[in-house]
């Protein structure tokens, strides 16, 4: 039997080949390129010319088996690899192309994981290690790649077993955990290194927000005038001392003191303040500026830049990859980059403005394999090239290239004013600054608008216009957003740049946490597993010893230490762990509530279950009664649509809030708004409840075409 699958095969391949063109065929004694990726491969092509043949490997071919743990735990954590499910025609196809080819090099990704691809491609297609056939680049120009191509290197075996050491860990913490998780409380759970972390710092908040106390403080915030010029003032202290304002009798007390328009000008201190400009991205800080600047989800920021990375063409100036790899915690620059950059900054601002490349130094654990994230080309603004780009890379692209263009500029400088005013020992603050030279603000503006004072001197008076104390309640914590979990984590040193959009990814799929406006709130489920984890598998979720082991996994990568060490380090007391877990969790039985209704097909009892995107009802006679209905919230409005049917807020797969009418689909309103269930004065189309910038709500006019909206409200 498996000979005539081979012979029918055989036929096959030979009767297609002859269909297609020639150019397809194996061509011998040309020299083999193998990337990660088909478009990455075009453009290589193109840029190596005709005696290369640049092809594609489309991400890993051999991995871990899914079905077992795959590591051999007693023949020193050796992992069973096995090729791809899917990917034998592909092999086939590379080990063909290999044999014919005059030369083989390998020009995966240039991190851990295009290492590790790259050593499995040299496994299966039977190359030496000690072959010099790995090629890097940072970036896909032509430069760059005819330069790599002029110095190819061996594997990197240290940051092979880095990646190997990682994927051991993750598998041994994923793979031991969940069973335990799936036996004692719900099928399709999971846990991992970096998962469980993130989760424990959700649910943490969550509770440091629900055992916040509101404290009760005052401020006082003065207008003073100088001549025709008023400027701002606040209160500072008394007596020449701080003096914090806690209840309504502190603030009687200074204003008991204040006694007539004049205060005096006690003193009048001027410096001038330096900020530098930001460093060029790394892989969190774009991912955080873009969540908080373009509104941009972690995954679609990383989808975005990996376009951008490989490339798109720019009319006469051909297929180009329009930036450096953008998975790295670097923030160097290579000098030919800072060269362009200085050339840019001087041509366009001048001179004074470009700070000739100075070093960056890296923050400590930081990789330094390549490059922070940058335009391949400083010439290529976006302006220039935005006709050719999509409005999202056109976005992601001018957040790069102005940040990379800032980082070579000059510090802004500031001229600060800070003046002490009083009456009767009651003393007021004013601080004042003025932009005195621009610097990288002349591109990147993120300074605080000018606030300029009048000319002070010190014992003269100035007048008091007006004097407002203020109550206001301390605030507790706020949950985290994407931007904020990524710092965090980073700051906590768990993680690496390649690991954040895919651990936020995984604690949303598994139900542990939940968006609600933008900020992640733990599921009730989410509290069970991080109880858990947090009793039996203490150092999973301790940052410390999570920052420590990603130290020593780093030190692998730089050859000072033995991967299978690092590995045994850590699984001979979680092994310990595991037993107990297995002995002394007990079963969690997670009880469906009852919903207080019966269902409309059986008559049983319906129940609240919860499922992957959040709570529904169920029938409880399940499975012979497979009914389920939406959850469902009123909000007490009327469909503006049909008039019959009420308006409830819905859910989408992604968790985001709409507004639908109850009798869908006999009738297809739905909104993003809220509707309020009010006619607009002027257009009589129903108004609706929007969201703003900076926080708050607004009622607009549900026609785009009508102005009319009402007073914002907090």
């Amino acid at each position: 039997m498996p000979t005539s699958t081979k012979s029918k095969t055989k036929t096959k391949t030979t009767t297609t080949t002859k269909k297609k063109t020639t150019r397809k065929r194996v061509t011998p004694g040309k020299n083999l390129v193998i990337v990660e990726s088909p478009a990455k491969a075009k453009t290589i092509e193109k840029y190596l010319g005709r005696n290369y043949k640049v092809v594609a490997s489309v991400g890993h071919i051999r991995d871990l088996k899914k079905s077992t743990m795959s590591v051999d735990i007693e023949n020193d954590y050796e992992p069973q690899y096995i090729n791809i499910r899917g990917k034998a025609p592909l092999i086939n196809s590379l080990k063909k192309e290999a044999k014919a080819a005059k030369a083989v090099y390998l020009a995966s990704d240039p991190d851990r994981e295009g290492e590790a691809i790259s050593w499995h491609l040299a496994h299966i297609l039977n190359l030496p290690l000690e072959e010099k056939n790995r090629v890097v680049f940072n970036e896909i120009t032509k430069d760059a790649v005819k330069n790599a191509f002029k110095e190819p290197r061996q594997i990197d075996v240290d940051l092979v077993d880095a990646q190997q050491a990682r994927r051991v860990l993750d598998r041994l913490v994923g793979y031991s955990i969940s069973p335990i998780l799936w036996k004692k409380v719900k099928k399709g759970l999971s846990a991992g290194r970096v998962q469980s972390i993130a989760l424990k710092l959700i649910v943490d908040r969550e509770n440091e927000i629900n055992a916040f106390i509101p404290e009760e403080y005052w401020s006082i915030d003065g207008e003073f005038k100088k001549g025709t010029k008023k400027f701002k003032a606040s209160f500072w202290g008394i007596d020449g001392k701080k003096h914090p304002l806690k209840t309504n009798e502190d603030v009687i007390k200074v204003m008991e003191r204040l006694d007539g328009p004049d205060f005096n000008v006690d003193k009048v201190e001027k410096k001038e303040r330096r900020r530098n400009a930001p460093l060029p991205y790394t892989t969190s800080s774009m991912q955080q500026d873009a969540a908080n600047k373009l509104n941009f989800r972690t995954r679609k920021t990383m989808m975005v830049a990996q376009q951008l990375y490989e490339g798109l063409t720019l009319g006469s100036q051909g297929h180009q990859g329009l930036i450096t790899y953008m998975r790295t915690d670097s923030t160097r620059i290579s000098p030919v980059a800072q060269s362009a950059a200085h050339n840019y900054i001087a041509d366009q601002f001048g001179e004074k403005y470009s700070k000739h490349g100075s070093k960056v130094k890296n923050a400590s654990g930081a990789q330094d394999a390549h490059e922070a994230i940058r335009p391949s080309n400083v010439f290529n603004t976006p302006d220039a090239i935005a006709k050719y780009l999509d409005k999202d890379q056109l976005k992601l692209y001018t957040l790069i290239w102005n940040r990379f263009v800032a980082s070579q500029m000059v510090a802004a400088i500031f001229d600060t004013v800070k003046v002490n005013l009083s009456q009767n020992g009651v003393i007021f603050i004013a601080n004042g600054s003025q932009v005195k030279f621009d610097g990288y603000l002349r591109i990147y503006n993120d300074s605080d608008k000018s606030n300029m004072l009048p000319e002070m001197e010190e014992n003269e008076t100035v007048k008091k216009a007006n004097v407002k104390p203020e109550q206001h309640f301390t605030q507790p914590p706020a949950r985290y957003s994407e931007a904020t979990l990524i710092k965090t984590l980073e700051e906590n040193g768990v993680g690496r740049p390649s690991t954040y959009a895919p651990t936020l990814e995984t604690i949303q799929k598994r139900y542990y946490v939940r968006l609600s406006a933008k900020r992640f709130e733990p599921t009730e489920l989410g509290e069970i597993v991080n109880k858990l984890i947090v009793e039996f598998f203490p150092n999973i979720v301790n940052t410390e010893f999570t920052a420590e082991m990603e130290k020593d996994l780093d030190e692998v990568e730089e050859g000072k230490r033995q991967w299978i060490e690092v590995v045994d380090q850590f699984y001979k007391p979680f092994a310990k762990e595991l037993e107990n877990a297995e002995e002394g969790m007990e079963k969690i039985q997670i009880k469906d509530e009852p919903a207080g209704f019966d269902c409309d097909v059986c008559g049983s009892p319906m129940v609240i279950k919860l499922g992957r995107f959040g709570k529904f009802y169920a029938c409880s006679n399940f499975p012979d009664c497979r009914n389920t209905k939406a959850i469902v919230k009123e909000i007490g409005v009327k469909c503006p649509l049909c008039h019959e049917g009420n308006i409830i807020e819905r859910k989408t797969k992604k968790n985001r809030i709409f507004y639908g009418c109850d009798r869908y689909p006999d009738c297809e309103f739905t909104s993003w708004d809220k509707p309020i269930g009010r006619d607009c004065p002027k257009s009589g189309h129903f108004l609706v409840e929007k969201k703003v910038r900076g926080g708050g709500k607004q009622v607009v006019c549900s026609n785009d075409e009508c102005d009319y909206q009402e007073e914002k409200q907090k």
